[in-house]
Order: C-alpha cells, then sequence, then structure tokens
C-alpha cells in the first residue's frame, strides 16, 4: 500500500480514528529532506502493510494541523496510535533507521 495523503478533511477519520497506527510525515514541496525520505516512507509502507498506515501531510497546505501537534521543523514524522501522539522524529534519516523506528514503534 501507497503512503496516503492526509489533510484537514481526512485527518480526523484516516489518522486519528484509525485501527492501526499511523505515522504522519510532515513535509512540503520545497523542504529538501522532505523529499529525499519519501521513497523510503514509500517501500516502508509497502513492506509494513496492515501493521502501519504512513500519510503525508503538507504543512503549506495544513498549518493548522501542523500547528496543532507542534511541527515546528520538516521533515517531522508523528506516530499516532488510538489517536494519541505516541512518538515523534524530527529529521531525515536513512530507510533502515526509519524502518527501525516505525517498526519499533507499532510493536
Amino acid at each position: 500500500m501507497a503512503t496516503v495523503k492526509a489533510d484537514k478533511n481526512n485527518f480526523q477519520s484516516d489518522v486519528l480514528q484509525a485501527s492501526e497506527p499511523v505515522v504522519v510525515d510532515f513535509w512540503a514541496e520545497w523542504c529538501g529532506p522532505c523529499k529525499m525520505i519519501a521513497p523510503a516512507l514509500e517501500e516502508i509502507s509497502s513492506e509494513m502493510q496492515g501493521k502501519v498506515k504512513i500519510a503525508k501531510l503538507n504543512i503549506d497546505e495544513n498549518p493548522e494541523i501542523a500547528a496543532q501537534f507542534g511541527v515546528r521543523s520538516i521533515p517531522t514524522l508523528i506516530m499516532f496510535k488510538g489517536g494519541e501522539v505516541a512518538d515523534m522524529k524530527v529529521g531525515a534519516a536513512p530507510k533502515t533507521a526509519l524502518s527501525a523506528w516505525i517498526s519499533g514503534a507499532v510493536a
């Protein structure tokens, strides 16, 4: 499964009310490091299908959601479980580190 797009219209249903853990990638078009980790997140989304959902939220299009969760730097990855923030990771990282973080958080 590929990553899904999150925005103010579906954040409640697709992230906060999701049955599985959800990692939200807070990003923007102009962010180089965000673009660097995007392919890794796509791969992890496919590899961990059924265990975790990965959503991408453009902060320029949804500044109120970014502000609600205190996102000040991007990329910021926030893990949600049961509608609550379970963990947060700020900054780009290699796929192995991202995969290990996500695996550890959903275990």
